[in-house]
């Protein structure tokens, strides 16, 4: 009987579920090497929102709740970091304690970071670039995080530009479905849309038709495709995966109960800008300085509302991975 292309573009994802970690430059956990030699469903979590996104103890609290919430939904966590020069694809519980440890001093490692780290032995923690690039290289098709990178903002008395996050060329030529919760509204979210259409990336939204801002479920903006049901976003990746090695954005919204108040968000973000204006912040320190604003400023409002977005991005994408894996 002859196949046909989407019987293929099925076969071609259940290859990549069942890829050999041993063949890969990473190091899978036992937990994580068994399920995907089974073709059971992994879901990918980064590590920089442990290490740099929440503050000691909570970091380990959230962590261990994002694994909870992978597994509760049928699928195995599989938390990315890079530990003395090996890249770590599912963590143990003592090197999870590493990465969240208040002094562990780890590196924050894009995709571009990873061959130096690895060549000197270092320690770092997963931005979504470098957790993209690892989980695909173990055979991962889903990756849970927060928000994803983008066009930064015009700095006060610029009219444009050059800050362009490495998550948008990475998922470009990376075949892997990133769950997230749109992009922080400290990003130009119109120009990364645009950027992401140029890499041929589809951008899904999941139950809604405008696109999500992280702490605020919608930014005004259309969302180019919706989607309704896991099953739905599985069959969307199996067909995009027959044609294109780019890789594929799941946009979901902040639930409800968790979006912080846009009042308060915009007077934060307004206030934030000004802040890095006065202090010629510039480069990669321009979001660190927003957040950690968002963050005291919110009276910890903001970090709330982070833990929310990201536990049911986990959920989503677990229930995504598992369908997948069928």
């Amino acid at each position: 009987m002859t196949s046909t292309p989407r019987h293929a573009a099925a076969r071609h994802v259940a290859a990549r579920h069942v890829a050999d970690p041993a063949a890969a430059p990473v190091t899978p956990s036992t937990e994580v090497a068994e399920a995907l030699d089974a073709g059971t469903a992994v879901v990918a979590l980064e590590s920089t929102i442990l290490s740099h996104g929440l503050p000691s103890g909570r970091n380990l609290e959230v962590a261990a709740r994002l694994e909870d919430t992978v597994r509760r939904a049928g699928a195995v966590p599989a938390t990315i970091a890079v530990l003395d020069g090996t890249p770590l694809v599912g963590l143990t519980a003592a090197q999870l304690e590493r990465v969240c440890a208040p002094d562990a001093e780890l590196d924050k490692l894009s995709a571009r970071d990873l061959g130096p780290a690895l060549a000197s032995g270092g320690s770092g923690a997963t931005t979504v670039a470098s957790t993209s690039v690892l989980a695909h290289a173990a055979g991962i098709d889903v990756f849970a995080t927060g928000g994803l990178g983008g066009v930064h903002l015009p700095l006060p008395g610029e009219s444009a530009t050059w800050d362009v996050s490495a998550d948008l060329a990475v998922l470009g030529r990376t075949p892997i479905l990133v769950v997230c919760s749109g992009m922080k509204s400290i990003l130009d979210i119109p120009a990364t849309l645009e950027v992401l259409e140029t890499g041929s990336v589809p951008v899904l939204g999941y139950g809604v038709d405008e696109f999500p801002a992280f702490y605020l479920r919608s930014s005004g903006l259309p969302v180019p495709h919706r989607v309704d049901s896991p099953d739905r976003v599985a069959r969307a990746m199996t067909a995009h995966s027959a044609f294109s090695s780019a890789g594929m954005l799941l946009a979901n919204p902040i639930p409800a109960e968790a979006e912080m108040d846009r009042d308060l968000h915009d007077r934060l973000l307004a206030e934030g800008l000004a802040k890095i204006g006065d202090a010629a912040v510039s480069g990669a320190d321009v979001t660190p300085v927003l957040l950690e604003h968002f963050h005291t400023a919110s009276g910890g409002a903001s970090l709330d509302a982070n833990e929310e977005l990201v536990v049911a991005n986990a959920e989503l994408a677990s229930r995504v991975a598992v369908e997948l894996a069928r």
